[in-house]
């Protein structure tokens, strides 16, 4: 963010936007390994910057971390069961598609829990995601970035999908409001460069669903930066 500031020529902006989510082209794409509902490499990088793939997670990390890494980044009830299958098929031969991946989280998560959920699959190929892109990392240090930047009573706005970015967010910002961690690297208490307006996060209107279901799930968090 900084780097594309400097290049624009600009010292301090009024306003931020962070829409955090996906573009549907990628998740579309088989061959980017995000869907669980076609067939491609086990990928999920959303850059060639990324230090590994997701198919180098599955088949190198130990039952205990991917566990972790499926309830921490995809707040699945079924990590542990999941991790366990994932194991077992790899010891037979290596996860290396989408589709295999898939059918072995949905054999894991018991037929009983299926019911009125999304796809079995869905919440760790979220994770995974996650975890490939170091996404929550990233999105902190976003943050600190994009507030730093901001010119006084300028406003930063987060738009986030998931529960757990929506948690990154609202600690980050009450960091910032409070006065810690700023700037980074620096003393533990400074002041405040923040004021949070959004106490709890805004939600789209029935209308706004209606017209745009991808809208139910968005939540919206707003922060100004602080004069002087």
């Amino acid at each position: 963010m900084q780097s594309v500031l400097d290049g624009e020529g600009l010292e301090t902006v009024d306003g931020i936007l962070l829409d955090l989510g996906l573009s549907s082209m990628q998740v579309d794409d088989p061959d980017r390994g995000f869907s669980f509902r076609s067939d491609g490499p086990l990928d999920m990088r959303m850059g060639p910057d990324a230090t590994q793939k997701a198919e180098e997670i599955v088949n190198t990390e130990t039952e205990q971390e991917l566990a972790r890494i499926i309830f921490r980044y995809g707040d699945e009830r079924w990590a542990r069961r999941i991790a366990h299958f994932i194991v077992e098929a790899r010891e037979r031969r290596p996860l290396q598609t989408t589709r295999e991946l898939s059918k072995v989280v949905e054999d894991a998560v018991p037929v009983s829990a299926r019911r009125g959920r999304k796809h079995p699959a869905r919440k760790t190929f979220q994770a995974l995601r996650v975890a490939v892109n170091n996404e929550l990392e990233d999105l902190r240090e976003g943050i600190i970035a994009g507030v730093e930047r901001l010119a006084p009573s300028g406003r930063i706005v987060v738009l986030s999908y998931q529960s757990h970015e929506d948690r990154i967010v609202k600690r980050t910002f009450n960091s910032l409001a409070g006065g810690l961690d700023y700037p980074p690297g620096g003393p533990l208490e400074s002041l405040p460069v923040l004021e949070v307006l959004t106490r709890r996060p805004m939600r789209a209107s029935e209308k706004e669903i209606e017209d745009n279901p991808r809208a139910r799930s968005a939540k919206l968090r707003a922060a100004e930066r602080r004069a002087g």
